[in-house]
């Protein structure tokens, strides 16, 4: 069976579905692999270290997806890839299908299998494909990183001959795998450090990695989802979260929001008053950006200075920033899906397998 990889269309993405390890393993298991000539590029993997473990490289997409049986991508294909694909062959991605109807309808017409990774459950037996998971782990990573440049403060506190420099003061809203990454990122950089989740059973998480979990009444219990996710507040839960965040993230010299839901709009959390009460100075890091923001002050992709002087930073596609780690990061989950995917009989979609039911959208 003939697993391709081709270089990722989209203009802001760096990263490559199968690196040569992950390649490596797949030809270990009696798969074919072909890459496209230059895939690797942008994440540096040349050509010559995937032909190094046995795979064939591909002059142009088409060539590739012409022979594929199984296509593995990062982002979504594009109407033209979909249009090179092989009918009745799979396609493994970060799909979207919310967001991309009109892809879906073309996979499905050709006959496509198509299994989006975005979709993985949060269950043990699936941890090991879980790119979501992977992916937040770079971008909790890397949003302090952003936050430490672009701030005018030293995160850890010193002690110098011009007197004392206090440390940096963090607020993390989310403590999820990217609000955890933040967490561990900003104290290892010398920060203190307080969070805020509306799930309370995270609270020993966050006070295990040596940072401040803040407690607000929201007047509601059942705040967390079967697959470990928070739910989509009350208006009433989301008014008394924003009057118990106001005060610690008016007195943070860094704020940092990882709030998502699912298929919607990002929860509007940090309100314009919030941000006028704000230091000058002070950062917000938004990783809610590609979704609408956690502020009405969010500008995808850009850094906003607002009338105070808070900037506000709201990275896309993030964890393309760092596609080495990344790619090997999407790379072995994706190894792992095809090994629960594919038979000695070929691609069997088994619906009643939890993993493979929740990801299949077309088969």
């Amino acid at each position: 069976m003939n697993i391709g990889v081709i270089t990722e269309s989209q203009s802001d993405e760096y990263r490559v579905a199968l690196t040569p390890d992950a390649a490596k393993a797949l030809i270990g298991k009696g798969f074919s692999v072909q890459v496209q000539s230059g895939a690797g590029q942008t994440a540096s993997f040349a050509d010559d270290a995937y032909t190094a473990v046995g795979c064939t490289i591909g002059a142009t997409a088409k060539d590739v997806l012409g022979a594929a049986d199984i296509v593995c991508k990062v982002q979504t294909p594009n109407a033209d890839e979909v249009a090179m694909m092989k009918a009745n062959s799979a396609l493994c991605c970060s799909l979207n299908a919310w967001k991309n109807e009109d892809i879906v309808a073309a996979l499905k017409a050709k006959g496509i299998k198509a299994f989006a990774l975005e979709r993985i459950p949060r269950i043990s037996r699936a941890q090991s494909m879980d790119i979501l998971s992977s992916m937040a782990t770079v971008a909790g990573y890397k949003a302090v990183l952003l936050a430490a440049a672009q701030s005018g403060k030293f995160f850890p506190m010193f002690v110098t001959a011009a007197g004392t420099i206090p440390p940096t003061k963090c607020f993390i809203i989310g403590a999820g795998v990217a609000g955890l990454q933040a967490i561990s990122s900003a104290r290892r950089l010398g920060a203190i450090v307080e969070a805020f989740d509306v799930r309370p059973a995270v609270k020993e998480q966050v006070e295990s990695l040596g940072a401040k979990f803040i407690e607000i009444d929201l007047g509601e219990k059942d705040t967390e989802t079967s697959g470990g996710y928070a739910k989509e507040l009350s208006e009433e839960a989301k008014k008394r979260q924003q009057e118990g965040m106001a005060k610690h993230i008016e007195l943070s010299d860094v704020v940092i929001t990882t709030a998502a839901i699912p298929g919607k709009p990002a929860p509007k959390i940090i309100t314009d008053d919030m941000i006028a009460r704000m230091k000058r100075g002070s950062i917000i890091v938004d990783l809610a950006a590609e979704t609408g923001g956690n502020t009405n002050q969010t500008v995808a992709g850009q850094n906003t200075v607002t009338a105070n002087g808070v900037t506000i930073i709201a990275p896309v596609n993030l964890a393309a920033s760092m596609p080495i780690h990344a790619s090997q990061m999407y790379a072995k989950n994706l190894v792992n899906l095809l090994m629960l995917l594919v038979t000695k009989e070929g691609i069997s979609v088994h619906l009643n397998d939890e993993i493979l039911s929740a990801c299949c959208v077309t088969a």
